[in-house]
């Protein structure tokens, strides 16, 4: 089983552009829409349950099929399943844009959720097959592809506000069809195809196993905030989602074509990978969530002004993941590197516990995104190509897809907990400050101790993952991908 690859020309180049713009259109969708939300609830008149909905139904859809999307990209073609991603998730932009009510904008975001499972694993694995031939070259182009996904977070915020701002709200999906249509006309013309493969039979059971599961612990971890730990929709999915999965691993064990092959997550190189991106998943949400409601809140930025607050971060990841992914990867692999960046992640959410009702953006807040984005360059970008090397080619989809479940995984489980100790916290403070005269003050002085708080633990998070990584990660280079069937 083999897959065309462009010369080692230009072409690589302008495919790996191509993969790069829809991994950026996916990830700035996140962002992008929550910043539209409050006035698309304004214009279509729907309740602040339902809002949840909106961000909720997208993380269900792609969060739950992912592993489903990339076994698809292994066995019907990794260019083709890009295709179908892409051309499926901007028709569902166009329809979201359109919506004339909450229920056509639900469906639209799950329909972009569903094709963003196709695209996530088509997009990584096409990047790892295309590039599996040169370790040199391999490191740049995940450089370059770690640091557009980066990218995408702030990118989101500040285009959701401009547009949102200037236009309307629908532009936020909108600008969507800018982004695929140009992506698409680049993969069909510089991606290469996959060639014939062998087909077999779709491990049903353990699809639906896996589906159930991941759907299970996303929907009860995200209950967790509005209803906690002990409530009954909290716990009652998420244990079900749990039991799910071990059904799931005990099939995988057993079929003979599973949907996810556990030596693809028993090999040392690319289980340590997972494991660092579920940990690194759940410190990342405290930067972006927690630290967008301080700006907001606190600091009173409007949304396009707290985008703009995080472009230097993104600079940073940028910087970092190009630097980091091109001179210094191919020579001594991630072991070096990620404990690293996790530690200066670290150092930047320890710095961000600093902050007050009265700190300033340039003091306080900047050099901690700064300390905090190099960090992010050298954990996301190594970790990628880390989580997809070694594999069989004709495995390299379901690997890519596992790179996402994680991270979904990791940002639910960090949202949830997060929120919840933000909250405790914020209690606690209020507790102890019950008499206090000024009541505005303190209720901004308690949302900072439950931000305290959250960057304290997100500290300790990726404190967790920089001992993680040092001690499973193997010393030295990584390999190529196999070519070939192992038989």
């Amino acid at each position: 089983m083999s897959v065309d690859r462009p010369s080692a020309g230009t072409g690589r180049w302008l495919a790996l552009a191509a993969l790069s713009l829809a991994q950026l259109m996916d990830v700035l969708d996140n962002t992008i829409v929550n910043i539209a939300l409050p006035s698309a609830q304004s214009d279509l008149g729907f309740s602040l349950d339902d809002r949840q909905w909106i961000v909720t139904g997208y993380a269900l859809a792609f969060g739950s099929l992912l592993l489903l999307g990339g076994r698809l990209c292994d066995l019907f073609g990794r260019k083709r399943m890009f295709l179908f991603g892409v051309s499926g998730f901007v028709l569902a932009s166009a329809i979201g844009g359109a919506a004339n009510g909450f229920t056509m904008l639900l469906l639209a975001r799950i329909g972009q959720g569903v094709f963003a499972a196709m695209l996530a694993p088509a997009a990584l694995s096409l990047v790892s097959v295309i590039f599996a031939d040169n370790a040199r070259d391999r490191g740049r182009a995940f450089g370059v592809f770690g640091a557009v996904s980066g990218l995408g977070g702030a990118l989101g915020l500040l285009l959701g506000g401009l547009l949102t701002q200037a236009v309307s709200w629908r532009w936020c999906l909108y600008v969507n069809l800018l982004f695929g249509i140009v992506a698409l006309l680049g993969a069909i013309a510089f991606v290469p195809g996959d060639a014939a493969r062998r087909r077999t039979g779709l491990d049903w059971p353990g699809t639906l196993t896996a589906v159930l599961g991941l759907v299970g612990i996303v929907y009860g971890l995200g209950n967790a905030a509005s209803q906690g730990w002990s409530g009954v929709g909290t716990l009652g999915p998420t244990l079900a989602g749990v039991a799910f999965l071990v059904v799931f691993v005990r099939l995988q064990r057993r079929v003979a074509h599973p949907l996810l092959p556990l030596h693809v997550l028993l090999d040392r190189t690319r289980g340590a990978a997972y494991i660092t991106l579920w940990i690194c998943g759940m410190g990342m949400f405290a930067v972006f969530l927690f630290l967008t409601y301080y700006l907001q809140e606190i600091l009173h930025f409007s949304p396009v002004m707290t985008g703009v607050a995080f472009l230097p971060m993104i600079g940073a990841v940028v910087l970092s993941s190009i630097l980091f992914g091109t001179v210094v990867f191919p020579r001594v692999g991630p072991r070096p590197l990620v404990p690293l960046g996790c530690l200066l992640a670290a150092v930047g959410m320890a710095l961000l516990t600093g902050i007050g009702a009265s700190s300033h953006y340039v003091s306080h807040v900047l050099p901690a995104l700064l300390v905090t984005g190099l960090g992010f360059g050298m954990i996301f970008s190594p970790v990628q190509n880390a989580a997809t090397s070694g594999v069989h080619v004709h495995q390299a989809g379901v690997a890519s897809a596992m790179v996402n479940t994680v991270q979904q995984i990791g940002g639910a489980i960090g949202t949830a907990v997060f929120n919840s100790l933000a909250l405790t916290a914020a209690a606690g403070y209020l507790a102890h400050h019950a008499d206090a005269a000024n009541l505005p003050a303190t209720m901004v002085d308690a949302t900072i101790a439950g931000n305290r708080a959250v960057f304290w633990a997100a500290a300790a998070v990726f404190l967790t993952g920089a001992v993680v990584a040092a001690m499973l990660f193997r010393s030295g280079p990584l390999p190529i991908n196999r070519p070939s069937d192992p038989g």
